[in-house]
């Protein structure tokens, strides 16, 4: 199975980041870090070594498995879909770097409220890939007893809530969180929102913008800005210059790296939880990436975009291909190795569908028995009378 990566260890590491020249970013004012981009590896792998010095060996290697754990479990599940043995997929491809990056900022007490494609997060902090699968076969094993429509897994075990299709409903929460740690003196500690670029749309982002500015929530709301709101271009999704700048006016820091580069993600989500941490108020970080796939299964993208586009996105700026030409070019990994992982992860997620595929559906009498202590007798009878007639 996937471990659960030591995030603190992560998170403790990055903190400790040397300031080599792409860390100049930082000392810019409001405006020049909302508009500006930071970015740690171009697009070949190559980077100044100052910028690198404090990314050990480990910590690059769990953000690679992370990223291939992604992109494996992605190509398989909607497989499936595409087979007619589940009834729905939304992939992460493409944004693998946005995803795990931020993920190995948070430490293991820090609360993760996803959007739709953070799945990867919640396996890279423990989630286990047989909870995940049951759950897009709505089996016995899944915990939410296949109430929830595919992709929407939860792990109480490690703070990640369940996922809402409302866009944008789920950034509320996430202040929420925040402000009940903060509420509750408990100082130390993180809440990770995540929404896409159409969120930022939506009222309920404005709204949790405007609360978490004035009470100085301890929340980091990352927008994966994937160019596309199921059809609506980036272009006319907002008449901002940048994402990013929709939170200057509300007070909070916001910040803009590339997406595709995990280790600039790591670094700026690693920057703004440690000052959620220590008390120092909410940060807004925009994730410039792209959805290479559709935006489900139920999707066809090539209606409404030009696909040569994305086929840039999907070759030169694959996000996985750049750590693995960085990694490369420190010696830390080889065209054998990379095969090797495609191979161990690969057999690992064959060998869970091939598990929760023999399981079989939830019990009918769970029909009745998640909302009351003690079945009513009129829901008792009712049951009864269904499987009498079964």
């Amino acid at each position: 199975m996937v471990e659960a990566t030591p995030a603190s260890a992560d998170a403790q590491a990055a903190a400790q980041l040397p300031r080599g020249p792409a860390f100049a970013y930082f000392d810019g004012d409001e405006d020049a870090k909302a508009r500006g981009l930071f970015r740690i590896l171009g697009e070949d792998g190559s980077c100044d070594p100052a910028d690198v010095a404090g990314f050990d060996r480990a910590l690059v290697e769990r953000l690679y498995r992370g990223m291939v754990t992604i992109r494996v479990m992605d190509e398989r599940l909607l497989a499936l879909q595409r087979q007619g043995r589940t009834s729905f997929y939304g992939e992460a491809r493409g944004q693998e770097a946005s995803v795990v990056g931020s993920a190995a900022a948070m430490q293991p007490a820090d609360w993760l409220v996803p959007a739709l494609r953070e799945a990867g997060a919640g396996i890279f902090r423990g989630l286990t890939l047989d909870s995940y699968v049951a759950q897009i076969f709505g089996n016995a094993n899944d915990v939410t007893k296949g109430r929830q429509m595919p992709c929407h897994p939860c792990d109480r075990d490690h703070n990640y809530v369940v996922m809402s299709s409302c866009v944008a409903s789920q950034i509320p929460h996430a202040v929420g969180v925040a402000m009940a740690m903060k509420t509750q003196g408990d100082s130390g500690r993180a809440c990770v929102g995540y929404m896409g670029d159409g969120a930022t749309s939506e009222p309920d982002f404005h709204v949790a913008m405007n609360f978490a500015g004035v009470f100085k929530a301890p929340v980091v709301l990352i927008c994966q800005n994937n160019q596309w709101a199921i059809s609506t271009p980036g272009t006319v999704q907002t008449a901002a210059e940048t994402i990013a700048l929709k939170g200057v006016g509300y007070g909070v820091e916001s910040l803009r790296a590339d997406g595709n580069d995990v280790l600039a993600v790591h670094a700026v989500s690693s920057y703004a939880l440690e000052k959620a941490r220590r008390g120092d108020g909410p940060t807004l970080i925009e994730l410039l990436t792209y959805r290479v796939s559709a935006h489900t299964s139920s999707d066809d993208p090539s209606r409404y975009r030009d696909e040569s586009v994305t086929a840039v996105w999907r070759g030169e700026r694959d996000p996985i291909e750049r750590i693995r030409r960085f990694m490369e070019r420190r010696g830390w990994l080889d065209e054998a190795g990379h095969q090797a992982q495609m191979k161990s992860v690969e057999e690992e997620v064959r060998a869970v569908i091939a598990r929760q595929d023999q399981v079989t559906t939830p019990a009918v009498s769970t029909l009745v028995e998640d909302v009351y202590e003690d079945v009513p007798r009129h829901l008792r009878e009712q049951l009864d009378a269904y499987l009498a007639r079964r």
